[in-house]
């Protein structure tokens, strides 16, 4: 066991999850907006099993995908993390960059604050020499948050084993950021706190 890694931005706090956390994670993931680029929405079971699982990786590891919410407020907005893939993919083993946010906090930047302040970590405490991330070649603003952070385009499209034969979603796009890169970026010159 470890002890639970947070971490706070400007206007974000990535916490370990707690119960309550259930209802408003099983309601976005049911949502048909929020899931239009992954294979299916979640049951409550299906969100469920992810807060399980994160809560575990968190109490293992110190560090996984974290409930992510607003400062100002306490608003559970979704999770922002790191994690190690579940499915066998091409170009494991990887620690993959993740994050999924209610439709309601779109387009204020959430994603890309606290993107950025878990690759801090993954690289300068972690001691990661490389974070990838992942998602159907479709998914333009996904694919956007990777590149606003400072990932690149690996050019090694996959078939993700999650999305059916035929499926136009099935086609999915590796990010990759080594410490390297990172360490000669902006974002690792002057911090994110």
């Amino acid at each position: 066991m470890s002890t639970p890694i947070e971490i706070t931005t400007q206007r974000l706090l990535l916490r370990q999850w707690r119960d309550s956390d259930r209802e408003p994670y099983a309601a976005l993931c049911a949502d048909p907006v929020v899931m239009r680029f992954f294979a299916s929405t979640l049951s409550r079971a299906g969100s469920d099993r992810d807060i399980d699982a994160w809560r575990g990786d968190i109490d293992n590891r110190g560090w996984g995908n974290w409930a992510a919410q607003t400062r100002d407020s306490g608003t559970f907005i979704g999770y922002i993390g790191l994690s190690v893939p579940r499915r066998a993919l091409p170009f494991m083993p990887c620690v993959e960059l993740g994050y999924r946010l209610a439709e309601a906090h779109w387009g204020k930047g959430y994603a890309t604050e606290g993107s950025k302040a878990v690759l801090r970590l993954g690289f300068e405490r972690l001691g990661l020499e490389e974070i990838v991330s992942f998602t159907t070649r479709l998914n333009l603003p996904s694919r956007a948050v990777m590149e606003r952070v400072g990932m690149v385009n690996a050019n090694e499209d996959f078939d993700h084993p999650a999305y059916p034969e035929g499926s136009a979603m099935r086609r999915c796009c590796l990010y990759r950021l080594s410490r390297e890169r990172w360490l000669r970026s902006e974002d690792a010159a002057r911090g994110f706190d």
